[in-house]
């Protein structure tokens, strides 16, 4: 099967992943979507087609291109949501 696929979503959301569990952050669904969402929103889409199978041999040479940026955005966006939580009953971490 052959698939449109936004690689940079796959990386940001490694990247949520892995900085919440170095940074304190709220990981429920809603901040972390919250996250990603507003990471992505930082970052150029790098959309590509291809076979189902192949998707992920190319995420890893995508994560090296971009890794900083990625890195970078994750963690403002980290900080935003720490400053300004959108769920009730959490005032921050």
């Amino acid at each position: 099967m052959i698939v449109l696929k936004n690689f940079m979503e796959e990386l940001v959301f490694d990247a949520v992943k892995d900085l919440s569990k170095e940074l304190s952050v709220c990981t429920c669904e809603k901040c972390m979507l919250d996250v990603a969402a507003i990471a992505l929103n930082d970052l150029p889409p790098k959309y590509v087609v291809t076979e189902k199978g192949k998707l992920y041999s190319k995420i890893e040479t995508l994560k090296q291109q971009f890794e900083v940026d990625i890195i970078t955005a994750v963690t403002k966006a980290i900080e935003k949501v720490n400053k300004n939580p959108q769920h009730e009953g959490v005032k921050g971490v």
